[in-house]
């Protein structure tokens, strides 16, 4: 049997028995087909392939300057992919059980105050109508929400919609990585932008033209794209004074978790409404708050105030 029949059998496991997004089943193909490039200048496939092979593509991602965190995730891909030929039996031993994986630091997110939040705010509504009023919704749900880019631009129109005479929804169903539903409280700035939003929702279609996407692209059915989402909020940001750099849907979301932490929210609460399926992913987001968490409790907690550095 090929590689390739192994690795069409390793993607139907990743899926079938994963649920990954496929958004990660190509990062797993892109990974696994360069460490395939690799091999074959060596004569040898992934089926093939020793652990001298597999060693050799590792020192030269070094050698041609890849990021640390980029090789670690091409070897993650290599074990995963050889620990499910052992264990399904089509391969004997394992090549990549003694390659080393590097204990990488999780780098601190990047996230924009309160303030920041507001000045993006403003910019958007200083572009003109309906363009306006559409991007402030867009920022209200990412930031308001915690949405990540790919569950904003993939939001149903109908959930959303009013009933009759009845307000818009104060809760809303969001599926994220992993076909994962999960339930999150629409906040009343958003509410008060969604509402605002729905009657001029038509100006971004053509006449007769429908959508089942709460915001199609202009003039189309489907709907808006992460490029799109990502250009569109670093414009606002030059025009808030925000360095660009700093600004991303990604940026949005773990402002949402940080503010929240420091907020004195739990970390079970802030883990549910990211999505997050482990909570060591949502602890990082103590790391961030802390300075200003340890302020608080040296500012507020008793003992603290009893025993500043001084007094006797």
């Amino acid at each position: 049997m090929s590689s390739g029949a192994h690795l069409d059998a390793f993607f139907e496991m990743l899926l079938a028995e994963r649920g990954l997004s496929a958004n990660s089943l190509r990062a797993y193909r892109d990974d696994l087909a360069a460490a395939e490039r690799f091999l074959a200048l060596r004569t040898r496939d992934l089926l093939t392939a020793s652990a001298a092979d597999l060693g050799a593509y590792l020192q030269q991602l070094g050698q041609e300057g890849y990021a640390a965190r980029t090789a670690a995730r091409r070897r993650a891909a290599l074990r995963q992919f050889y620990r499910f030929l052992a264990l399904d039996g089509r391969r004997a031993d394992d090549p990549s059980a003694a390659l080393e994986m590097p204990r990488l630091g999780r780098p601190l997110p990047k996230l924009l105050s309160e303030a920041e939040i507001d000045a993006l705010l403003a910019a958007a509504s200083a572009r003109p109508e309906p363009e306006a009023t559409r991007l402030k919704l867009i920022i209200e749900l990412i930031y308001g929400l915690g949405l990540r880019v790919s569950e904003l631009c993939t939001l149903p129109l109908a959930p959303f919609r009013p009933r009759g005479n009845s307000p818009p929804p104060d809760m809303i169903t969001v599926r994220g990585k992993g076909e994962k539903d999960r339930l999150l409280p629409l906040t009343p700035a958003a509410q008060t932008a969604l509402a605002a939003y729905l009657p001029l929702r038509p100006q971004f279609l053509a006449e007769k033209q429908t959508s089942p996407h709460l915001f199609p692209q202009k003039g189309e059915a489907k709907p808006i794209s992460r490029v799109w989402v990502t250009m569109t909020l670093k414009a606002l940001a030059v025009t808030a004074g925000i360095d660009p750099k700093r600004v991303s849907a990604h940026v949005l979301r773990h402002s949402f978790a940080t503010h929240l932490v420091e907020g004195e929210a739990d970390l079970r609460t802030v883990q549910t409404l990211l999505g997050h399926a482990d909570i060591a992913t949502t602890q990082i987001y103590t790391h961030v708050a802390a300075p200003r968490l340890k302020a608080m409790v040296n500012a507020h907690h008793p003992l603290a105030r009893r025993s500043k550095p001084g007094d006797d």
